[in-house]
């Protein structure tokens, strides 16, 4: 059965696709009436749908089932350096296929030009291609940051957060105990051409622990797929749960805090 997206506020009667999806299903599939699809609304409703009615660039639908689906176990944002665009669409589409929770971009001192004031709508058609591909029905929430001060801030309301540092001597190794614990969790990365030292002192000074993904130096994309997979593995076969956001060391700073078994 083939997936479409409909928007949040078009699950209503009377059920129709327009735009882009309309247009696949008429031109493309060449869908008849009767026929049923799937659809999805970024937000964890599915349903199954009859093909009322076919115009010329709307499919009336009738509803036959519908679920909402529990958000997926991993919860993992990524924080990225803003970079130049080679991967970044193929990368928001693997962080649908990983159930990520978030995508963040900000803006850091060696960012290959500036972030954009506020989200592009092509991020978000990126990220529903790929939510059609894989069947999530959650999307990422997409921001824009501006620069380290700002993510430090929004760092503080994560129980688990980590900054992937290529710094000459970085205080651990990422391990499979940190891996494998379920709830919210940040991981932020640097730009191609790092993170500065004063960027490193600034989220320390929130909280954030930098940590070592191995002896190599990964580029970008790889840090951030890595990330993301280690998350959705750590996520699927972890008994603990943090529970939400907003837990800290005490100090007022979220928690960079060690685990039990971790480095």
């Amino acid at each position: 059965m083939r997936t479409f997206f409909l928007e949040p506020k078009a699950w209503r009667e009377p059920y129709a696709l327009d735009g882009g999806e309309a247009a696949h299903l008429i031109k493309v599939v060449r869908a008849r009436v009767g026929e049923r699809i799937r659809c999805i609304d970024g937000a964890g409703r599915s349903g199954v749908f009859a093909i009322a009615a076919l115009e010329k660039k709307r499919a009336l639908l009738r509803p036959e089932s519908e679920e909402t689906l529990p958000e997926p176990a991993s919860r993992c944002v990524l924080a990225l350096g803003w970079n130049k665009a080679a991967r970044r669409t193929w990368l928001m589409e693997k962080a649908v296929e990983l159930e990520a929770a978030g995508v963040w971009f900000w803006q850091a001192e060696r960012s290959q030009g500036s972030v954009p004031p506020e989200a592009k709508e092509s991020w978000r058609a990126q990220m529903i291609a790929g939510a059609k591909q894989c069947g999530n029905p959650y999307l990422p929430e997409v921001r824009v940051l501006g620069g380290v001060t700002e993510l430090a801030e929004a760092a503080r309301g994560f129980p688990r957060v980590y900054l992937l540092w290529e710094g000459e001597s970085p205080e651990s190794v990422f391990s499979p105990a940190e891996a494998t614990v379920r709830g919210p969790c940040l991981f932020i990365l640097g730009p191609e051409g790092g993170i500065t030292e004063a960027e490193v002192r600034a989220l320390r000074a929130a909280g954030v622990r930098p940590v070592s993904l191995g002896r190599r130096i990964l580029r970008w994309e790889t840090a951030a797929l890595l990330c993301l997979g280690l998350g959705w593995w750590g996520s699927h076969h972890a008994p603990v749960v943090l529970e939400s956001p907003g837990m800290t060391d005490g100090s007022g700073a979220a928690g960079a805090q060690p685990l039990e078994g971790g480095a």
